[in-house]
């Protein structure tokens, strides 16, 4: 079985294709997502910066990926970008930030994640791809199914100021947030 914790270190690298290069100064969309939480989240209505990492969809343990999953760019790596963001998340919180995961997964599959990698922030679902629509998201079709390409919205006051996009390696995340909310201009 795939050890979903390790990234091989053959993964082909994303590319930059110009699908993220509208966001910046959009606003988060004012919707209630189911959150992992049993809550409703509205990302549109928090205060502060918000970080928001967006990945196309977590493994689950003793089931395959889809056929041919590593050969997509910046499709492997769900499991260590959240991992990362739980072992970063009080720094991100001493700097001001709240931080949620999201993917069209639903809400009891991420559940089942949030609560398998003891995740201290909620994955919200974006089952119905209203979020996606709202920013148009960039996406990819796999095994039959649309998902999310890897991107990282860092919002303050409800406007995007930030994206990390392409983001490979995919752990590598929280550490450009970091530096991006160290270095900010005022």
């Amino acid at each position: 079985m795939t050890n979903l914790n390790q990234l091989p270190a053959d993964l082909p690298i994303p590319q930059d294709d110009g699908a993220a290069n509208h966001l910046v100064g959009m606003r988060i969309p004012t919707l209630l997502l189911s959150a992992s939480t049993g809550k409703e989240l509205n990302l549109g209505d928090i205060k502060g910066h918000l970080v928001i990492y967006c990945y196309p969809m977590t493994g689950q343990p003793n089931v395959a990926l889809p056929d041919g999953w590593d050969q997509i760019p910046g499709a492997r790596g769900c499991t260590p970008q959240s991992c990362s963001f739980r072992d970063h998340y009080q720094e991100l919180q001493s700097l001001g930030a709240q931080v949620v995961g999201l993917s069209v997964q639903s809400t009891a599959y991420q559940q089942e994640m949030a609560d398998r990698l003891h995740l201290p922030f909620p994955i919200v679902s974006d089952v119905d791809y209203q979020f996606q629509r709202a920013l148009q998201l960039p996406t990819f079709v796999a095994a039959g199914m649309t998902l999310l390409k890897r991107i990282t919205l860092i919002a303050n006051e409800g406007v995007i100021e930030a994206v990390h996009y392409p983001i490979f390696p995919s752990d590598s995340d929280p550490a450009w947030v970091i530096n991006y909310l160290k270095n900010k201009p005022a």
